[in-house]
């Protein structure tokens, strides 16, 4: 069995505060992706660079303070990769992926475009230079027989039961036609599984990932299902268990965990 927990930190050093990495200790975990560091290398301790049991790798942003994203493992990979070959997103350190063997693991964090109407454009600019990217991918594990996972925060609720006021949220960013329609394609084109759906393919409320700090937002479950785990077809059919978990607070996302049953090599 192989355990992934993937996690929006909304900064590292704060959820490290709040007591995640003494939660992590705990889960048992193999493969924990992780998104929004909000720091530099040199920011980290050595508790946050290398917790007990952990190898770990990192794609910083540019820029102080912002966006970030990093894979710790039990194993140390084969291979790592930084970025997806954009200059202006691989400056804001949203994807990196790390391979063990016939396994790729990405920790990846989509633009949000809520802040404002540029935000929103390089958003749609990221889609439309990270679907090659995709492709890309989905043809490798075709030629190579590798099985690949995109865990983290993807910024889109796919659809109307992944949030709780959809029709209040047509017109605002994570919501919008636009990005639903390019997830829909990366799963119906691109071959592409949400391992969360595949097991629940019903689930609402306990299925939210986000929730925003405004108003009793997570008092009253209003939340969004925006963090994913995105699989091959062969690696997402041996998925047999998904949680999220909501016992503690973290940061403003929950811990999302998918326990995977691996074919033999």
């Amino acid at each position: 069995m192989l355990r992934i927990l993937s996690l929006n930190l909304n900064g590292i050093r704060s959820a490290a505060n709040k007591g995640f990495f003494d939660w992590l200790a705990t889960q048992q975990a193999d493969i924990v992706c992780v998104q929004e560091l909000k720091a530099q290398l040199t920011d980290l301790t050595p508790a946050l660079r290398s917790p007990p049991g952990f190898t770990a790798c990192f794609h910083a942003a540019e820029k102080k303070g912002y966006s970030g994203v990093g894979i710790y493992s039990r194993q140390a990979p084969d291979r790592i990769i930084e970025g997806f070959g954009n200059a202006e997103f691989d400056a804001e350190g949203r994807y990196l992926q790390a391979d063990f063997g016939k396994l790729s693991v990405v920790s990846l964090y989509l633009p949000s475009g809520s802040s404002s109407d540029e935000r929103q454009q390089a958003k749609f600019r990221f889609l439309d230079q990270f679907r090659p990217r995709l492709e890309q991918l989905a043809g490798d594990a075709k030629r190579e027989g590798r099985e690949i996972l995109l865990c983290g925060d993807w910024n889109i609720a796919h659809q109307q039961i992944d949030l709780k006021n959809w029709k209040s949220n047509q017109k605002n960013s994570g919501f919008l036609p636009e990005e639903r329609a390019w997830l829909s394609a990366v799963f119906a084109d691109l071959g592409w599984v949400d391992v969360h759906r595949r097991l629940l393919p019903e689930a609402t409320g306990e299925a939210y990932t986000w929730w925003s700090n405004r108003g009793q937002a997570w008092a009253r479950n209003v939340g969004w299902r925006i963090d994913y785990q995105i699989a091959t077809p062969g690696l997402a059919a041996t998925a047999r268990r998904v949680a999220v978990y909501k016992d503690q607070r973290f940061s403003d996302h929950a811990p999302l965990t998918v326990d995977y049953e691996l074919a033999p090599a």
